[in-house]
């Protein structure tokens, strides 16, 4: 009887979903016509399209391509056994597991016993740790993927372009030719799908989008290159992008971030420092730039040019290169004055905060003194990592044949771009060191920290700081001035939209229009209610001509979880719908209103003894609900609704 159940609930159930499914399916259908491109322009149906995934740092599953015996442990390594992330293995076989991870932190080779590779497909992003408890702990893409299966999207509509995240972007391609691949998986799209792909990068990922960008004008001619890019790319998503570095990067190299992992911070920032790919999320400055080392021509020849590294004036005026404040403060551990430290003794005597013969000397340093090697070379004397780190940066950084990444990135040629990231959120932005009296990898502790917390910066004691705080706060993980680079993206006039991230009917939502727009941050004079979460939409205009861009500020959207928030994927979803429909009378997604657009949406309302969303959703028993709230499910007519945000 219990199994006759169970079979009719999930017979049930799955009847929902497709009926469901199909009446989105069947919508697209009768109210989409053919398949066209115009000129940013998305119109037709929406089963042409792609979805490549880009992940983030440390969001790629690892596998070991070695046979590797641990002694005094029950687990080896075998090929294609997990590395990256398997817990039980980094519990019970720390020593081994680091094997695995751990590259040569000169030329990136694998280490002596072992070496790990890359998983591939889906299931390479989605969780990190597959199983009961660890895989809801260590899920990444998951609740994206879910989204695009509920919505109706094919198995091949969504691929995944994971990537070696412990590489510098040179390496990926020479070792695993990754930008070739990348570039055949968009060609692939087109060809299988018979539309363009839509790109969504999560943090790393974005910079890893941007190296290939840049790449790309290396292999095609010019005169095809954004032929290349309309045909094959139609919109950049952005989510979580350190345009600018990240603080915590800085954490990681000299006193090492765990990341939640059992491991001891000195065996963390062993293992961070080993990666090239550490050096690729420094913070940099707004202000400073590079020209092109390599210069190629459509003919096939390769000419080197004058690699050169420009400031403007305002790096200079300024005290924090486009950052609240500096980013490390840190003492020079002299007994016998600052002439003991060659290396230190070549800055200029204006970096000290204070000097007495016999007393340490704490120095400060900006994000540009980080990202240029100054920082590095002033203690080189007594921090045996430091050589190792110029080593990276010269040779994967500042002299790379394709793009020096440690400078501002400017909007990408892609017709359509949207920016989305989380703020308001405590952020640590400069950091305090001191000599810990002990030996590499544990000879630094952080003393203090500085957090940006919307619009102030305060220490960790709770003292307010001085600087140049921005009008909200970051992510967790990254800086706010980093996260809102890309609203130098937007054209000269932008609209301004303030919304709740949950369901709404439009009367909490604010808009003000064609807001005049410099090269500059953008901040909307709105209103807040406490207890509400906004989304607040900036979008163009009076756009760059041929393109169109936008940013989202999520509130409270941490840099991790933003790729699951379900009000993210909501809007994605909206944004996408609107695009493909032929009659689309502007150019984003109304804001107006926000009703349920799936049964996870739908709730009991207990003041009103009914469905909340009653237009929406409708009280639909299915056996083994165990509260009315699961009982409430979408109408199956609500892909009518969907008309309201065309």
């Amino acid at each position: 009887m219990t199994n006759d159940r169970e079979t009719k609930k999930s017979i049930m159930g799955g009847d929902e979903r497709e009926h469901r499914r199909l009446a989105m399916t069947l919508a697209a259908v009768l109210l989409l016509g053919a398949f066209q491109l115009g000129e940013g322009e998305l119109k037709g149906n929406y089963s042409k399209l792609s979805g490549i995934i880009i992940p983030g740092f440390a969001s790629t599953q690892l596998r070991a391509w070695s046979i590797l015996d641990c002694p005094y442990s029950p687990l080896d390594f075998n090929p294609l056994d997990l590395v990256w992330l398997d817990t039980t293995k980094l519990l019970s076989a720390v020593n081994c597991w680091l094997k695995c991870m751990l590259l040569d932190p000169y030329n990136q080779t694998d280490h002596p016993e072992c070496k790990s590779r890359p998983d591939s497909g889906l299931s390479a992003i989605t969780e990190l740790d597959p199983g009961y408890i660890t895989g809801p702990l260590s899920s990444v893409w998951k609740e994206w993927v879910k989204w695009c299966i509920e919505f109706g999207i094919e198995a091949n509509g969504i691929i995944a372009a994971p990537y070696d995240w412990r590489l510098s972007p040179s390496m990926l391609e020479e070792r695993d030719l990754y930008f070739y691949k990348l570039k055949q998986t968009f060609e692939t799209a087109l060809k299988l799908r018979g539309g363009p792909s839509i790109v969504f990068a999560h943090s790393l990922g974005n910079n890893v989008f941007r190296y290939f960008l840049e790449w790309l004008k290396l292999e095609i001619a010019p005169k095809q290159y954004i032929q290349w890019l309309d045909d094959h790319i139609y919109a950049f998503f952005a989510v979580g992008a350190p345009l600018l570095g990240s603080t915590e990067t800085v954490k990681g190299m000299l006193s090492g971030n765990t990341f939640g992992l059992p491991v001891s911070e000195g065996t963390a920032r062993l293992m961070f420092n080993s990666f090239g790919s550490s050096l690729w999320m420094m913070p940099f400055s707004k202000y400073c730039r590079a020209d092109a080392m390599y210069l190629k021509h459509f003919s096939g020849g390769i000419r080197k040019g004058p690699n050169t590294y420009q400031c403007e004036q305002k790096e200079f005026q300024s005290n924090y290169s486009g950052f609240s404040t500096n980013i490390i403060n840190i003492e020079i551990p002299s007994t016998r004055g600052i002439d003991a430290y060659p290396s230190v003794s070549e800055f200029s005597q204006t970096n000290y905060s204070s000097m007495e013969c016999g007393l340490p000397t704490q120095l400060s340093f900006s994000a540009r003194e980080i990202s240029d090697g100054t920082f590095f070379k002033a203690i080189e004397d007594y921090d045996s990592d430091s050589k190792r780190t110029l080593h990276q940066l010269k040779k994967s950084y500042h002299d790379d044949p394709v793009l020096n990444p440690l400078t501002p990135w400017d909007r990408p040629p892609i017709k359509n771009v949207f920016c989305i990231y989380g703020v308001d959120s405590r952020t640590e932005v400069g950091y305090y060191f001191a000599p810990s009296g002990k030996p590499y990898p544990d000879n630094w502790i952080i003393t203090d920290v500085i957090y940006e917390i919307e619009g102030s910066l305060v220490s960790r004691s709770g003292n307010q700081v001085e600087g140049n705080p921005g009008p909200a706060s970051g992510d967790e993980t990254v800086p706010y001035h980093s996260l809102s680079w890309c609203k130098t993206w937007l054209g000269p006039r932008v609209n301004i939209t303030r919304a709740p991230q949950s369901e709404h009917d439009g009367s909490d939502v604010q808009v003000e229009l064609n807001v005049e727009h410099h090269d500059e941050d953008v901040v909307p004079n709105m209103t807040r209610s406490p207890r509400v979460k906004y989304i607040t939409y900036y979008e163009d205009s009076e756009s760059i001509p041929g393109k169109r861009t936008a940013v989202w500020e999520l509130d409270k959207a941490n840099h991790r979880n933003i790729v699951r928030s379900p009000a993210l994927m909501r809007e994605l979803w909206l944004q996408i719908w609107h695009d493909i429909h032929a009659d689309s009378p502007s150019k984003f997604v109304s804001k107006a209103k926000r009703g349920p657009l799936r049964d996870d949406d739908c709730y009991w309302d207990y003041g009103k003894a009914r469905c909340a969303w009653p237009e929406y959703c409708e009280y639909r028993y299915v056996f083994g609900d165990v509260h009315l709230g699961q009982s409430c499910r979408l109408r199956n007519s609500s892909a009518d609704a969907l008309l309201h945000y065309v």
